[in-house]
């Protein structure tokens, strides 16, 4: 268990509640409650998540837009090659 915390057990639960209080203190000065971290947070995965999704959104459109002009050019390349072949 020692290992899992970095030392003896009670001396670093006792360092992590003096560290909480502390930090909690710096963040009540600056008027940050925990709910706002914890909100902000999601809204940051959300965000990440939604920037995601837009990414792919944007990538499909303009695959599909280019496949509109690049398919049946590389269609008729093919098929003018094919018949040049034959002769």
């Amino acid at each position: 268990m020692d290992r899992l915390f970095g030392g003896p057990v009670l001396p670093t639960l006792l360092k992590l509640a003096a560290a909480s209080v502390v930090v909690g203190v710096l963040l009540a000065w600056f008027g940050i409650r925990p709910i706002d971290l914890w909100l902000d947070f999601l809204d940051t995965v959300e965000r990440i998540w939604r920037m995601g999704f837009d990414a792919i959104n944007w990538s499909v459109k303009y695959f599909l837009l280019g496949a509109v002009v690049v398919v049946p050019i590389w269609l008729v390349v093919r098929l003018w090659t094919y018949l040049v072949e034959k002769k």
